[in-house]
Parts: C-alpha cells; sequence; structure tokens
C-alpha cells in the first residue's frame, strides 16, 4: 500500500509552526495566553512533519470565498 500524504490533499488547509516571538506577538496581539487558544493534537496528520511539541502554535490557512483567506491559530497538547 503506497503512503498517501494528507498535507497534500486540496482539502487540508496549510499548517505552519510560528516561532517563539510570534507566539509571544500573537498573544499580545489578542491579550491572550496560550490556555485560551484552541487546541491541536500532536499526532494531528497536518502536523506530523512539522517537528511540533506541546506548547507550540500552529498556524492554519485557509482559503475563503468571502474572505478570501482566513488564518486560524492552534496551540498543540499531547496527542
Amino acid at each position: 500500500m503506497k503512503n498517501i500524504d494528507i498535507r497534500k490533499h486540496m482539502l487540508v488547509p496549510e499548517h505552519s509552526k510560528l516561532t517563539k516571538k510570534e507566539i509571544q506577538e500573537l498573544l499580545e496581539k489578542y491579550n491572550i495566553t496560550l490556555n485560551e487558544l484552541p487546541k491541536i493534537l500532536s499526532i494531528d496528520p497536518a502536523i506530523e512533519k512539522l517537528n511540533v511539541k506541546p506548547g507550540d502554535v500552529i498556524k492554519i490557512t485557509r482559503d475563503s470565498p468571502t474572505a478570501g483567506v482566513s488564518v486560524y491559530y492552534r496551540v498543540v497538547i499531547n496527542g
């Protein structure tokens, strides 16, 4: 059976890991803490190649028919 990389599927949005500086800027911009961000499991297939650990923040960029592009953030938790 051939290994399929689901990250390349057209329905899977782009996932990227933020740097420590980008995380700090995000938290300050929205005046929030990591605990207030939605969660994503460290074993999620969309982020398995990003070398993530709990506490990392993932930026998800989705195409949107109304907004053009929508950006979401998730904090990584153990899965």
